[in-house]
Order: structure tokens, then sequence, then C-alpha cells
């Protein structure tokens, strides 16, 4: 069962089309208020765009959390990375999903299409969305380091 009430916003090219819609319509029954940005049709469609939508929302305090859905997950994950304060990765297995907001405070998850099936999604969704971040000192530092990371690549030798 998901955290009742959470807002998650969910966003998918033409490969995560089928996926997004059976994902979407599970959180609904879980309780979960479901934003959905596109794409809305199985034709051609490009990952960056939804990846755009979906960190808006989260990064406006539209969202809570996000999933982007494409072919592998790799290029959603990708383009929402690029901007600061998205933290999205890849997670096709419950572990990775759990210890991902845990650890380093994930706010996006990004899944393959062609590479998980409907009930693992499901499941990795769920655990995903169950997990709260642990603000330990070590993680907080991490964190803290990505920031900087974002706000100023370059450093000075």
């Amino acid at each position: 069962m998901a955290r009742e009430g959470l807002r998650i916003v969910i966003g998918s090219d033409h490969g995560g089309y089928v996926l997004k819609g059976e994902i979407a319509e599970y959180l609904k029954g879980e309780g979960c208020h479901v934003i959905d940005v596109g794409a809305y049709t199985p034709e051609s469609s490009d990952y960056p765009d939804f990846a755009r939508l979906v960190s808006e929302k989260i990064l406006k305090g539209e969202a809570d959390r996000g999933i982007l859905i494409c072919g592998s997950g790799v290029g959603a994950s990708v383009a929402a990375n690029k901007f600061p304060g998205i933290r999205a990765a890849v997670c096709h297995d419950t572990y990775s999903a759990r210890q991902g907001v845990e650890d380093d405070d994930m706010n996006v998850l990004c899944l393959g299409a062609r590479v998980i099936g409907v009930e693992l999604a499901r499941e990795v969704t769920l655990s995903f969305l169950n997990a709260e971040f642990k603000a330990l000192e070590r993680y907080e530092r991490r964190l803290l380091k990505i920031r900087e990371i974002e706000q100023g690549w370059i450093t000075k030798d």
C-alpha cells in the first residue's frame, strides 16, 4: 500500500506509454494523487520533453515525487538529472528503489518499459514511494556535495 495522498507526477515517451497507464491506474487505486503529464498517445515522442515536465512539477512543489518511463529508463534518467534538485535513477529492483530514497533522497524513479514487467514495476514503484529519506549526517553531507556540483561544477585549481 502506497502512502495515501502522495502527489505523484508521471510521464513517459512512446516507449513507456502503456506501462505509464498501468502504473498510473495502480497508484490511483493506492490512494495517490496522480498527475499525468503525457505522453497521451503511443505516437513517437521524445523522453527529454517528459523529463522536463515531471521535473518542473517537482521543483515547483506541485508533486512530491516523480516517475519517468521510457524504453530502457536510461534516457529519461539522464535528461531528468540535468535539472538541479532532481535526483533520478533507473531502478528495476525493489532494493535500489528503496535505498535510492533512504540514502540519496532520490525523487524521480525511472523505469524501462522494455526491461521490466508490469507486476515488478508495481513492486518497485511501491518501494520507491514508501521509502523515506534517512537524514543521517553522512547522507546530508553527500547531498550537500551534490548541490555544490549543481551550482558550479568547474573547480578552480
